[in-house]
C-alpha cells in the first residue's frame, strides 16, 4: 500500500472515531445536562473533546443513536419512567386540545424523552390566535415564542409557540395552520416529515407498554 493510501485511511479511521466519541459526548450532554438542540450538543461536545474537525461532527440521527444507548445502559432504571408520565400527560393534553387536532411529536413519541424533556404538541387552526386564548380561558399562564419551520428545501415558515408547565412537566405546543394536518414539517434528526401521534395512538403504546411489561415478569 502506497505511503499516501495509508495516511489516507489513518485519516478516515480517526475521523470516524472522532465522529463516534463526539456523538456519544452529546447524548451524555443531552440526557445529563438537558440540552435539546442536537446542533448545539455536538459543538459543545466537539469543543469539549477538543475536536476541530467539522468532518467529524456526526449526523442528529447518529446522535440520537447514541442517546438511545446512553440511556439504556446509564438511565434505564430512571427514563422509562419520566417517558411513560410524559407519555400519559401527552394522552391528557390532547384530549383537553381535541378541538385542535392535537398530535404528538418529538422525544415523547419516538422514546427518547427524559426528566429534562418537555411534551411537544402540534395544534391546528387557521386563527392562531385561537388556541392561546382558550388556554388562557382555562386559567393557564402561557409564554409566546415563534418557531421556524422547514416544509422543504426552499420552503420556511414561522409559527407561534405556546409554553406552559403542568403537574411538573413543560409543554411546547405549535400552532399550525389546518391544512398542516396533512403535511408535517422536516424532522430535525432525519430530514423527513416528522411522525406524529393522535391520543388515540399514543394510549396504544401505553397499552403495549403495560404487555412487554407484564410479560417480562410473568
Amino acid at each position: 500500500m502506497a505511503r499516501g493510501e495509508h495516511h489516507r485511511i489513518h485519516a478516515q479511521d480517526r475521523t470516524q472515531r472522532n465522529r463516534v466519541l463526539v456523538a456519544q459526548e452529546a447524548a451524555r450532554l443531552m440526557s445529563e445536562h438537558g440540552i435539546r438542540d442536537f446542533h448545539h450538543a455536538k459543538l459543545k461536545a466537539a469543543e469539549r473533546l477538543g475536536i476541530a474537525d467539522t468532518q467529524a461532527l456526526p449526523r442528529n440521527n447518529e446522535i440520537e443513536q447514541a442517546l438511545r444507548e446512553h440511556q439504556r445502559i446509564f438511565h434505564a432504571d430512571t427514563q422509562p419512567q419520566a417517558l411513560r408520565h410524559r407519555r400519559e400527560a401527552a394522552v391528557e393534553a390532547m384530549r383537553f386540545l381535541r378541538g385542535f387536532d392535537a398530535r404528538l411529536v418529538g422525544a415523547v413519541l419516538e422514546g427518547t424523552a427524559d426528566e429534562h424533556s418537555a411534551v411537544c404538541l402540534h395544534i391546528f387552526s387557521d386563527d392562531p390566535e385561537a388556541p392561546g386564548l382558550f388556554l388562557q380561558e382555562q386559567g393557564i399562564p402561557l409564554e409566546t415564542q415563534t418557531r421556524r419551520l422547514r416544509w422543504s428545501d426552499r420552503e420556511q415558515s414561522e409559527h407561534t409557540v405556546l409554553l406552559f408547565g403542568a403537574d411538573g412537566i413543560p409543554f411546547d405546543i405549535t400552532v399550525l395552520p389546518l391544512d398542516a394536518i396533512r403535511q408535517a414539517p422536516l424532522d430535525r434528526v432525519d430530514e423527513r416529515p416528522m411522525r406524529r401521534a393522535s391520543a388515540a395512538m399514543v394510549q396504544q403504546l401505553l397499552a403495549e407498554e403495560d404487555i412487554e411489561a407484564f410479560n417480562a415478569t410473568s
